[in-house]
């Protein structure tokens, strides 16, 4: 019953605000709706961390160390941004850049996506895993097009059509593996089980499923950001509204790198010479490297952080990419406080957005003479996303930074060589947007909340990581690599 709500609670809110997500009380009842989606993923963890094993409708959804984490980061970073979106959205309606049908589908669609992230994350089914991330693109692309500009539209396009041949790759590596799987497990429906695959993986087909995990990675890797995979990324951000770019750079691009885990974890069990740790690693690399030194030319603020996230995925693809139980530990970390830095940032862009009426980065000045709660949380977020102790980040490329000095010295010189760049680039743009003379805004009156709650978890858990969750990822990163 507890992952059927966790999944009734977003779908029921979607389908009430598809018909009066325009009414003066939506913007409080989607964070409502929130709360209550994060409280159950909090009973969700509670119950993994006893009974790993729970399962619903036949076997269709399950808990495992792996899922969890990423549900309750869901809930968690859903809840921040709809509490942000309340602001946000009646700043935008009384600027009139939203009318009555624009808000039923700004809050229709937010909690679909977040159902859409939900359902993704617990099926144990692959083929419902493939379906939810189909949905969530649809979802997403009819958000990036919310304002029904010339350029959102052309960014909603381009996100739909490199992503739809994303996914539909994706379906061919499906039906690989469930080529694969049926002769292990014979017709009846459990070919693509997760929990079923895993029990007989040594035994599947190295030479299919190696081939499925290339069509997965294709299709994955497009929904997942990575070079050269990436080209839709920095439109959907810098056309969408702000609160689909926290929930889409903390959150969606986290669903697509999970989903290829997955078929990783099958084929690490057969395929030899550690092919998909090689692939995750040369094209984790390459995002890093273009997404850095692509930051320079960036005009557009959200589109600047939007390969700041191009980068961060492609750290973590490096961690997985190396194999062993600490590169993944770094990579698990790396998700998780990219996902609340980045967030983070994107709240504090959009206000800043809002405040100068623009998103050209030359025009937003001053903002610590105008806010200097707001210029402060800026300056203390990028800080927190380029890795600065104490925040959480830098635990998390610390840990990887060592294990590639161990196991490749040199991939280690030019990684280190990345981040410093990306700090040098990134530091000078935030640094130049909250100084200088008062601009002639005014800061929206949205609520601090969010912003509080993101800078502290990752003050907190960059200082010490307490022992239970600490243990929770740990038993997680062995999970990914096979290890009891």
């Amino acid at each position: 019953m507890d992952l059927l709500l966790t999944l009734a609670i977003p779908l029921l809110s979607a389908t009430l605000f598809a018909f009066a997500g325009n009414r003066p009380w939506a913007p409080a009842a989607n964070g409502i709706s929130s709360f209550f989606l994060f409280l159950a993923t909090l009973v969700l963890a509670a119950h993994g961390v006893r009974d790993p094993g729970v399962r619903a409708l036949s076997g269709q959804l399950f808990l495992d160390p792996l899922n969890l984490i990423f549900l309750v980061l869901t809930g968690l970073v859903s809840l921040t941004t709809a509490l942000y979106s309340i602001g946000y959205v009646r700043f935008e309606t009384a600027s009139g850049r939203l009318g009555d049908k624009a808000l039923r589908l700004y809050h229709s669609l937010f909690q679909m996506v977040v159902f859409s992230m939900s359902l993704g994350l617990l099926s144990n089914n692959l083929g419902l895993l493939w379906v939810a991330l189909e949905t969530a693109t649809l979802s997403n692309a009819f958000l990036i097009s919310l304002y029904q500009t010339p350029k959102s539209i052309e960014a909603a396009w381009k996100y739909f059509v490199l992503l739809g041949v994303g996914i539909a790759q994706a379906f061919f590596g499906l039906i690989l593996l469930y080529f694969a799987a049926e002769r292990e497990l014979g017709p009846g429906g459990k070919a693509l089980l997760w929990t079923e695959l895993s029990r007989v993986q040594s035994h599947l087909d190295p030479t299919v499923l190696s081939l499925a995990f290339i069509f997965f990675f294709v299709g994955f890797g497009t929904k997942a950001g990575l070079v050269p995979l990436h080209g839709w990324l920095p439109d959907a951000h810098a056309e969408g509204p702000t609160p689909a770019s926290a929930i889409l750079s903390g959150l969606l691009l986290n669903l697509a790198l999970y989903a290829l885990l997955r078929v990783k974890m099958l084929a690490d069990a057969v395929v030899p010479g550690h092919l998909t740790g090689h692939i995750l690693l040369v094209f984790g690399f390459l995002s890093v490297l273009v997404a850095v030194f692509s930051l320079r030319k960036r005009n557009d603020v959200k589109r600047l952080f939007s390969y700041s996230s191009i980068e961060h995925l492609g750290i973590a693809s490096v961690g997985f990419g190396l194999g062993g139980p600490a590169a993944a530990l770094a990579a698990l970390l790396h998700m998780t406080f990219h996902s609340l830095a980045k967030s983070c940032v994107f709240f504090l862009l959009g206000t800043a957005s809002q405040c100068c009426r623009t998103q050209k980065i030359r025009d937003i000045r001053g903002l610590l003479a105008l806010s200097p709660f707001w210029g402060w949380a800026l300056v203390l977020a990028g800080l927190a996303l380029l890795g600065m102790p104490p925040f959480g980040l830098f635990a998390s490329e610390f840990l990887l930074l060592r294990e590639l000095v161990r196991t490749h010295p040199l991939l280690a010189g030019l990684f280190l060589l990345s981040l410093s760049v990306a700090f040098a680039v990134l530091l000078k743009r935030i640094l130049a947007m909250v100084s200088g003379d008062r601009p002639s805004g005014r800061m929206p009156a949205f609520a601090k909340t969010p912003v509080l709650i993101h800078l502290s978890l990752l003050a907190v858990l960059g200082i010490g990581i307490p022992s239970v969750l600490w243990q929770w990822y740990q038993k997680t990163a062995r999970y990914l690599t096979g290890l009891p």
